[in-house]
């Protein structure tokens, strides 16, 4: 609560300080039964406006109740009648007739008070209520006795109003005009002369009532006096005042007081009846009296706000026909039964985020009751961004305290309460909807910052091969994304070739079959832009993984069977078993196991005379070599990888058993481990020795056997064989040494050229990036290899 206390001062001395004004326009007035569209005033004028202001600034009429009266005319700046007004049925008795309405004008914000007074015209003419006034008067009633009669009313207020009655000439009678509290006028009629019943029992006179306007209008009434014969005593009140103060919240019957008047005659001249004399049909409505005993009651519930109070005569008449009279002067007081009303004038939905403090709405408070019953404070909940500024007179501006984001919240419902001061408090709660519009403030974040995608190669055109997704926190417009492929220098083959994407949802697309021996894998950039204005964008990063297939079957690359002369392979027929005649070489363009190849023999001349390693391709001797052997020998090698399906490719090696021929012995694999087991240093030193001298014997050797099958003539020798010189294709590769070469190597194969030189080209890389000592090395520790090409 302290708080709350704390946040209304501040409100309040913000409101000191703001620029609105608060100056009272006119008062202006206006004629009742003036027709409508007549010229009230020029408020262009009064407010200091020009037209164009006036639009712009949207000026306009806020009425209470909901009645518009007035209309203003923006384009002339004037304040015309909207209908033709009756003051009476406006105000009633009520003078001056006030119409209190604003002046609002909303760009900027600013509220002023303004009132049209509608003035009295005389268009009502006195009535009486009765038509004939019976009045039974005792012939010995004294000189200068008055006599009450009923006055007449007239709707009419001020110098309209009743001034005056007069009555007939007669010469027992006249009248004389008394004025109430509340300002209305009645007769009495005054005996000037003594009346003899036996002379003049009965007397008409024509009582007139007159207003002042000009020309006068009136009313009349018949007076008829009956005079009664002699009861001289008139009933006496014990007041002639009786002043009664009731809550409005009184039950229906409720005692309001009692009157009681007295009368010395004896019988039926010492009866009494109560009535009330002449009650308006209000008061008839309200108000109830027991003839009987005096006792006046509540017919129905009063409210304060509807009447602040009542006066009425009572008459006490005894049943000779005397009467006399007292006045009730009855005053309503109030009690807080009426929660505060809360009236909005001007309410701004959607407002738009990002935007400084603006006005949200204004409306005003009002509470009929009275004192602290009527006083308010306005409140809203803390929590909210929005502040409450009083205005002018009862009218507060709810203004935003911070900018918003519609991100955070869209909408904010408010509840406006309104308590009055009184005992018991009274409140009301209004709620608004206040709506936040989107602004493009917000770029579209895609669900990853980086995307891998696979496919798998060969893959059919338009192959769905994945997607990317981003979000828009903003609405509408704002949140609708749209895809591209983002341009790239760094790119090989031009991105719009190998993929597309759908700009609505972002699904990524193969434009084109691929290959993964020629592409293994690309990136690219993809931005997503919202339809904001400006527009907003993002990117990601896409990694297309290309997957290999088994599309390629291995190729031989040694021997080679698209040569001229088939190539022939040499081995003495002293050779042990194991002996290494040639070494298959093949590699497999595809990656992994569809690249891992075995070999196997699928046909032989001699089955069982000679064996191919698996996994390398050696082709040795399995057995020793008889007579009996045929000299030549015709080998088909498979080579197959282990793809599914597998692939495979068949090689044809041609073998020619000779006499005379040495060649050292290559152990296989298993007696190379053998020999490597530790061995006595003097053996190893004899053995070392005696290698060196052997190898250097034979290479001699082997030279010169070389020279000599070189330089026998003729292209169809048995002895040479021919491997074409040149480049082996770029796309054979392979990742280990089971009888594949690397990606990282392409070779030239070939024995000694026509140009009669003695080169020896073998196996030699041709990548300048790449040294070729690892092959030289590997057939100088192989010379077998040597003997096995021909030479």
């Amino acid at each position: 609560m302290h708080n709350r206390r704390q946040r209304q001062v501040l409100v309040f001395f913000v409101c000191l300080s703001m620029s609105w004004g608060s100056a009272d326009l006119g008062p202006y007035s206006v004629v009742e039964e003036t027709e409508k569209g007549s010229f009230v005033a020029n408020l262009a004028k009064d407010l200091e406006l020009g037209l164009a202001e006036m639009a712009t600034r949207a000026v306009r009429i806020i009425y209470q109740g909901n009645k518009e009266h007035l209309q203003l005319k923006v384009q002339t700046g004037d304040l015309l009648l909207n209908e033709k007004l009756d003051r009476e049925e406006l105000c009633g008795p009520t003078e001056p007739c006030i119409l209190h309405f604003q002046v609002l004008m909303e760009k900027p914000l600013e509220i002023f008070q303004a009132e049209l007074r509608v003035k009295d015209i005389n268009d009502h003419s006195p009535v009486f209520n009765e038509r004939e006034i019976i009045l039974k008067i005792p012939e010995n009633s004294p000189t200068g006795t008055a006599f009450p009669l009923s006055n007449a009313l007239d709707l009419d207020v001020g110098s309209n109003n009743i001034q005056n009655y007069t009555i007939s000439p007669n010469f027992h009678f006249r009248v004389i005009t008394h004025n109430r509290s509340d300002g209305r006028k009645y007769p009495e009629l005054v005996l000037d002369k003594e009346l003899d019943r036996e002379e003049e029992p009965e007397i008409s006179l024509t009582l007139t009532a007159l207003d002042g306007g000009s020309p006068p209008r009136y009313g009349t009434a018949q007076v008829r006096i009956e005079v009664v014969d002699i009861n001289d005593n008139a009933p006496q009140f014990q007041q002639l005042l009786y002043k009664v103060h009731i809550p409005e919240n009184s039950p229906v019957g409720s005692l309001v007081v009692t009157v009681s008047a007295s009368d010395v005659d004896s019988g039926l001249y010492g009866k009494i009846s109560y009535t009330f004399f002449q009650p308006s049909e209000d008061i008839s409505k309200t108000l109830e009296v027991n003839p009987e005993t005096g006792e006046i009651r509540l017919r129905k519930q009063i409210d304060f706000e509807t009447v602040l109070s009542y006066e009425v005569d009572v008459k006490a008449t005894d049943g000779g026909g005397l009467s006399g009279k007292c006045t009730l002067l009855l005053q309503v007081e109030d009690v807080n039964d009426n929660p505060p009303e809360v009236t909005v004038s001007a309410l701004t939905s959607p407002i738009p985020e990002n935007s400084p403090e603006i006005a949200v709405a204004v409306f005003s408070v009002s509470d009929p009751d009275s004192g602290d019953n009527g006083k308010t404070t306005s409140s809203i909940q803390d929590d909210l961004p929005f502040l409450l500024k009083p205005s002018v007179k009862n009218f507060y501006t709810l203004v935003t305290e911070r900018t918003l984001d519609r991100e955070e919240r869209a909408e904010y419902n408010i509840t406006i309460t309104v308590t009055d001061m009184g005992t018991p408090r009274l409140k009301t709660e209004h709620n608004i909807t206040v709506l936040v519009s989107d602004v493009n403030d917000n770029a579209p974040a895609f669900t990853q910052t980086s995307y891998t995608l696979w496919v798998r190669e060969n893959n059919s055109p338009a192959l769905h091969i994945g997607s990317v997704s981003a979000t828009d926190t903003d609405a509408g417009a704002n949140a609708q994304v749209t895809y591209s492929l983002l341009p790239s220098s760094d790119s090989p083959v031009p991105l719009a070739s190998l993929v597309s994407i759908n700009p609505d949802n972002g699904h990524l697309f193969a434009l084109t079959s691929l290959d993964y021996e020629a592409l293994r894998a690309f990136e690219f950039r993809v931005g997503a832009t919202d339809r904001g204005s400006p527009a907003l964008s993002s990117q990601a990063l896409v990694r297309v993984l290309v997957a290999d297939a088994n599309d390629n079957a291995p190729f031989v690359l040694y021997p080679l069977q698209n040569a001229s002369a088939p190539c022939t392979e040499l081995v003495p027929r002293a050779a042990e078993p194991g002996y290494l005649v040639t070494k298959v070489v093949a590699v497999d363009g595809d990656a992994g196991q569809n690249a891992w190849l075995s070999y196997q023999l699928l046909k032989a001349t001699e089955p069982g005379l000679f064996g191919v390693w698996a996994h390398n391709g050696e082709v040795r001797t399995a057995r020793l070599l008889s007579e009996r052997d045929a000299p030549k020998q015709r080998l088909v090698v498979l080579v197959k990888d282990n793809g599914e399906p597998p692939l495979s490719a068949s090689v044809t090696l041609h073998v020619l058993l000779v006499d005379g021929f040495s060649q050292p012995y290559l152990p296989p694999p298993e007696a190379e481990a053998a020999a490597a087991a530790p061995a006595d240093p003097l053996t190893v030193y004899l053995v070392v020795a005696l290698a060196s001298v052997s190898s250097l014997f034979l290479f001699s050797v082997l030279v010169f056997v070389a020279v000599r099958l070189c330089r026998r003539g003729g292209a169809g020798s048995a002895g040479r064989c021919p491997v074409p010189e040149g480049h082996f294709p770029g796309h054979l590769v392979d990742v280990s040494g089971t009888g594949t070469l690397s990606q990282s190597y392409q070779y030239e194969v070939c024995l000694m050229g026509r140009t009669g030189t003695n080169e020896f080209k073998f196996l030699k890389p041709i990548l300048p990036n790449f040294s070729s000592k690892g092959i030289v090395r590997e057939v100088e520790e192989n010379p077998s290899f040597q003997g096995s090409a021909g030479i």
